[in-house]
C-alpha cells in the first residue's frame, strides 16, 4: 500500500495529473501502454484517462474458473432452453420480424440462430451485464495469465472505441468477461462485424436491437456461414468405434462425408430427411438425461461455435431458435 501511495504523488509530481487505478504499477501495464499507443494511434494521457479510477475485480477471476460448460447438457440447457426465455423471443420475433427477414435476405443467416444467440446471449436485452467492463478487461489482462494477451487486447480496443464513440470508457458495462450489448460482442468485434442496421449513422450494440439482429448475422456470414444449407439433424449411432463418427475437441472443421458416417453406423433419426452420402458432415454426443445424443451436425454448427467454443452452446443457440420459430 505505501508503496502505491509513493506511485501516486510521484505520477502526480510528474505530470500533473492523477490517473490512479488498480493496474499502473503492474510490471506489463506499461507495455500495454505501448502496444495501445503504436496499434490504436492514441497518446499515453488519454490511455491513463481511460484507465483513471480502473478497479480489480478479483471475484471475475472465481466466475472464469466455473465455466456453464462444464455442466452436462441435460444441466446446461436449463439455462436457456426454457419457457419464459422462449416467450420473451417470440415477442422479439414478433416485434422486429421485419428487421430478422432483412438481416436473413442479406446476410442468408436463418432467423431462427440469430434469435437463438440474442436469447442464450443476454435474453432478449433482458441480461446485458451489469460489470464496468473496463475493469473487468483490466482484471484478466493483468491477473489471468492463461489468456492475458487477449484481454490486454480488448481491452485495449474498448479504449480506442469509446474514444470513437464518444463515450467514457468507465460507463460502458457488460459480462464479466467483457462482452457488450445485445449481442454480447468482445470490444474488438465491434469495429471488425458491426452493422448500423437501422440506418441512424451510428453503431449501437448497447441500445438498439436492429443493430444487434444486422450485426449478429454479419459476423455468422464473415465467418462461413453457407447460405441454405442446414445446422444438422438429430441421429443415432449402432455402431462400435464411436471414435471414428465423433468430433474431436477442437476439430469440428474435420468433416467427413455422410456415407462414411452410415458405414460406420451413424445415421440420422429421421429417415424421411434425405442427405446426399458425399455431404461433408460431422457428429457431436451430448449427455442428456437417461444417456448419450448424438447430432449430425454440418459446418454451419462449426460457425456458431466460433461466437462461443462450446458444442453445448451452439446446440443451444440451435435448439432455442429453432423452438421460437415454430412456435
Amino acid at each position: 500500500m505505501l508503496k502505491q501511495f509513493i506511485t501516486t504523488l510521484s505520477l502526480t509530481a510528474c505530470c500533473g495529473l492523477v490517473f490512479a487505478n488498480d493496474f499502473y504499477t503492474d510490471p506489463n501495464y506499461l507495455t500495454f501502454k505501448q502496444k495501445t499507443m503504436t496499434t490504436y494511434g492514441l497518446t499515453a494521457q488519454q490511455i491513463d484517462s481511460a484507465m483513471s479510477g480502473a478497479k480489480n475485480l478479483p471475484r471475475i477471476l472465481d466466475l472464469m474458473d466455473r465455466p456453464g460448460e462444464n455442466k452436462p447438457w441435460y444441466e446446461y440447457r436449463k439455462n436457456f432452453l426454457t419457457e419464459g426465455t422462449i416467450q420473451r423471443g417470440v415477442r422479439f420475433k414478433n416485434q422486429y420480424s421485419d428487421t430478422l427477414r432483412r438481416a436473413e435476405q442479406i446476410y442468408g443467416v436463418p432467423q431462427s440462430i440469430i434469435l437463438g444467440i440474442l436469447g442464450v446471449e443476454t435474453g432478449y436485452g433482458a441480461n446485458k451485464g451489469s460489470i464496468v467492463t473496463r475493469d473487468a478487461l483490466a482484471t484478466l489482462g493483468f491477473g489471468y495469465p492463461r489468456r492475458a494477451a487477449y484481454f490486454q487486447d480488448e481491452l485495449a480496443a474498448l479504449i480506442a472505441w469509446s474514444y470513437q464513440d464518444g463515450r467514457t470508457a468507465s460507463s460502458v458495462k457488460g459480462s464479466y468477461a467483457g462482452a457488450i450489448g445485445y449481442p454480447q460482442f468482445m470490444p474488438s468485434n465491434i469495429n471488425r462485424f458491426g452493422v448500423d442496421f437501422d440506418g441512424n449513422g451510428h453503431i449501437d450494440l448497447i441500445n438498439s436491437p436492429v443493430d444487434a439482429i444486422g450485426s449478429i448475422a454479419n459476423y455468422l456470414a464473415k465467418n462461413g456461414w453457407q447460405r441454405g444449407q442446414p445446422v444438422g439433424y438429430r441421429a443415432y449411432y449402432s455402431g462400435n468405434n464411436l471414435d471414428a463418427v465423433i468430433a474431436k475437441p477442437f476439430q469440428l472443421q474435420v468433416t467427413k462425408p455422410y456415407g462414411y458416417m452410415q458405414q460406420q453406423g451413424f445415421k440420422v433419426l429421421n429417415t424421411n430427411i434425405k442427405i446426399d452420402a458425399l455431404d461433408m458432415v460431422n457428429g457431436i454426443q451430448l449427455e442428456d438425461t437417461y444417456g448419450p445424443i448424438y447430432y449430425l451436425i454440418y459446418p454451419n454448427f462449426n460457425v456458431i461455435t466460433t461466437y462461443n467454443n462450446s458444442r453445448m452452446y451452439a446446440t443451444a443457440v440451435w435448439q432455442l431458435g429453432e423452438e421460437i420459430i415454430n412456435r
